[in-house]
C-alpha cells in the first residue's frame, strides 16, 4: 500500500516514524506492507524529524492526490481551504484518506463524507476527535445496536488549550 503524506511537519513527520518503527508489526497484523512514497511539503529544503529516504519530496500536493500509484492519503496540512480541495480530489480519484485536520471535519466533514461514500473509498479522522483516544471506533463498533444521533464535546488537549486561550484573551476561532 502506497502512503502519501499532505504536510511533513511535526504530525506528518512524526507519522513516518511510527510507520518506520513499526512496519513489521503493521505488515504482520494486516498482511500489507505499507510503504510512505511521497509526501508534499512548502520547503523541500527544510530539516525533517523523519527519515526522507525513499520518499519522493514534492511542493504540489496536486501531484499526489493524482497520482494513480497512492493508495491512501494523509492529509497533515490543516486548514480548510487547500486541504479541502485536496481531500475532495482524492477522493473523487477512488483514494481512502485519512486526517488529523479539526477544523476540516468540523466544517465539511460531512459533505465529505458523503463524497468518500460516493466513491466507495474511506474517509478517516479518528485523529481529529479525541487525538489518540479509539472513541469512533467504540462508538461504530462497540455500541453498534444502540442509535446514537449525536456526539458533542471537546475531549482532548489541543481543543481545550484554544478554547481557554480564546476565554482567556478574548481571541475568537478564525475559520480560514
Amino acid at each position: 500500500m502506497n502512503i502519501g503524506i499532505l504536510g511533513l511537519g511535526t504530525v506528518g513527520g512524526g507519522v513516518v516514524n511510527v510507520l518506520a518503527k513499526n512496519q513489521t508489526e503493521i505488515a504482520r497484523r494486516t498482511g500489507t506492507d505499507i510503504q510512505v512514497t511521497q509526501a508534499a511539503v512548502r520547503d523541500i529544503n527544510q530539516s525533517r524529524i523523519c527519515p526522507t529516504d525513499g520518499i519522493q519530496m514534492t511542493q504540489n500536493p496536486t501531484e499526489i492526490v493524482n497520482d494513480v500509484s497512492i493508495d491512501v492519503v494523509l492529509e497533515l496540512m490543516g486548514g480548510t481551504g487547500l486541504a479541502k480541495k485536496l481531500v475532495e480530489t482524492a477522493l473523487s480519484n477512488g483514494k481512502h484518506v485519512i486526517t488529523a485536520n479539526k477544523a476540516l471535519i468540523a466544517t465539511h466533514g460531512n459533505e465529505l463524507l458523503a463524497l468518500a461514500k460516493t466513491n466507495n473509498v474511506h474517509l478517516l479522522f479518528e485523529a481529529a476527535v479525541a487525538g489518540g483516544i479509539p472513541i469512533l471506533k467504540s462508538l461504530e463498533q462497540g455500541l453498534s445496536a444502540n442509535q446514537i444521533e449525536m456526539v458533542a464535546g471537546i475531549i482532548n488537549g489541543t481543543g481545550n488549550f484554544i478554547l481557554t486561550e480564546m476565554r482567556d484573551k478574548g481571541r475568537d476561532f478564525a475559520m480560514y
